[in-house]
């Protein structure tokens, strides 16, 4: 039996999964991950690094961040405290989705992870104040292949649910694909 249900979404290869949780009157039990259920979803199922952030302030948009080939990642992004708006954008040129983005609530109460491929950009809003998300990542950071998009962009359109309260200067300055 899986613990994990998978909700497809329209970008080929970016994957909401939905943790089943096992509860009664003292909380709950759920999986966070399994190696072996999470291959069939289209990870190989290797943690390389795993990151934590915390981000205070409801309507803070941090992303949308990147690793370029070889050094191009999957990332299993899961919210622990708090919700936010999370959001993939396609950045594979030859994609039929190419600059298209998807977007999904995850909460700890939702029990929803985004598994984010290699080609895609990562960033999110949050929706309620002191919000944590936890990373796991199949290769470790590269800092030479480090880039981003711009989250405010238009060409890109992202349809972010709040007003923009707080955003580093270095994702504002991002444009939208490489050119």
């Amino acid at each position: 039996m899986s613990r994990f249900n998978r909700l497809p979404t329209p970008l080929a290869g970016l994957v909401v999964i939905e943790r089943k949780q096992v509860g009664d009157e003292r909380g709950f039990f759920s999986r966070f991950f399994c190696r072996d259920e999470l291959r069939d979803f289209g990870a190989d199922g290797s943690i390389a690094q795993i990151n934590h952030t915390s981000t205070r302030d409801k309507g803070t948009i941090r992303g949308m961040h990147f690793q370029r080939p070889p050094h191009d990642e999957t990332k299993f992004v899961s919210c622990l405290s708090g919700a936010v708006f999370d959001v993939a954008v396609d950045i594979r040129p030859d994609s039929p989705t190419y600059l298209q983005w998807h977007g999904e609530i995850l909460s700890a109460e939702n029990g929803r992870s985004m598994m984010i491929p290699g080609g895609f950009a990562h960033g999110f809003q949050t929706l309620t104040a002191d919000c944590e998300l936890l990373y796991l990542h199949d290769k470790p950071y590269a800092p030479g292949a480090e880039g981003g998009l711009n989250p405010l962009d238009p060409r890109l359109a992202i349809k972010w649910p709040l007003e923009v309260t707080q955003m580093s200067e270095r994702d504002r300055g991002f444009r939208s694909h490489e050119e």
